[in-house]
């Protein structure tokens, strides 16, 4: 595995991310009628500090509601909210710097259907 680490601070974060080919196999809803997940999802939510912030946005469309979110609650994947019904076109995440230089927005994006690769390092003295 080719892991690139993405060294944040260890202030309370907001993780804001897509469910089709980022966290669940891409239309696996439709296509195989459930959700699966991908390979190291599991642990990468489970790793999350419990007071940060967790927000998926997907296309899907907001009949799957209840259908997505028992998925989740079953397979203890925690979120704070969803977004439904996005568009299918680019997410742009725009945010300021610290005065301190600390960066406040992220990027990164997976080949579809794989988890994502990149290790997320905490650094205490940022």
């Amino acid at each position: 595995m080719n892991e690139k680490e993405i060294i944040v601070s260890s202030l309370p974060k907001t993780w804001i991310l897509d469910l089709d080919g980022t966290i669940v196999k891409h239309n696996g809803y439709k296509i195989d009628g459930k959700d699966t997940l991908l390979q190291g999802a599991k642990e990468f939510f489970q790793s999350i500090a419990d007071e940060d912030m967790i927000v998926f946005i997907t296309s899907r469309d907001k009949k799957y509601k209840k259908e997505t979110e028992e998925f989740l609650h079953e397979n203890n994947i925690r979120y704070n909210s969803i977004i439904y019904n996005a568009p299918y076109g680019e997410r742009i995440l725009i945010n300021d710097r610290k005065p301190s230089g600390l960066y406040m927005a992220r990027a990164i994006n997976p080949k579809r259907d794989k988890f994502m690769t990149e290790k997320i390092v905490i650094d205490k003295k940022l």
